[in-house]
């Protein structure tokens, strides 16, 4: 189980960002006190986003792949706020988009997740 992911995002950026991540699904959570000056937490079934403030973010090379609840909606209500969603190939049967969230992350988003690689008989 993938626990958390760190993700560098501006600090002018930090409204846009927890914006995107809720309307993904997760739920603003507190990290510990004294992480609180520099980080934004997310949590959703005990995976976490860490947003760490950063003047100079450094967006990696590769992208987070997450399952959205409620697809369709999720994209909708992601392009009413302006966000630039394009729809991908479907893959392991499930329909997918990409988005690339506050701070230049590209995201990809599912609509179910894929049978674990040891289950295909």
């Amino acid at each position: 189980m993938l626990h958390h992911a760190t993700l560098e995002v501006m600090p002018a950026e930090l409204g846009r960002a927890a914006e995107f991540w809720v309307m993904v699904g997760f739920t603003q959570v507190s990290p510990p006190a004294d992480l609180a000056a520099e980080f934004t937490w997310f949590e959703r079934g005990g995976t976490q986003i860490h947003l760490a403030h950063t003047e100079s973010p450094t967006p990696g090379g590769g992208h987070i792949a997450i399952v959205v609840p409620d697809f369709e909606r999720t994209l909708e209500r992601l392009r009413d706020s302006g966000f630039e969603v394009v729809d991908k190939r479907e893959r392991w049967d499930s329909q997918r988009a990409g988005v690339i969230a506050p701070g230049g992350h590209r995201v990809e988003l599912m609509a179910k997740p894929p049978l674990p690689a040891d289950a295909a008989g």
